[in-house]
């Protein structure tokens, strides 16, 4: 199983699961981050967190800790 903090920039993947509960899971879930989207990395920040995302052709930025709990194919 892959994490979608391990999507290397330009690469795509589908959402297969989201691995969190709660206020965590529904914020997730109001960016467009939902079971079978397409979520493309467009960049990561100079250190390393956040990383940017395309999703549903608009840009969400999202920390490493919530990337982490995104499984991915």
């Amino acid at each position: 199983m892959k994490t979608l903090k391990e999507v290397r920039t330009g690469e795509t993947a589908i959402v297969s699961k989201i691995n969190v509960a709660g206020s965590v899971k529904r914020r997730i879930m109001d960016m467009g981050i939902t079971k079978g989207v397409a979520v493309t990395v467009r960049k990561v920040a100079p250190l390393g967190d956040p990383i940017e995302l395309n999703v549903r052709n608009y840009a969400v930025s999202l920390r490493k800790a919530d990337a982490e709990n995104i499984i991915v194919e």
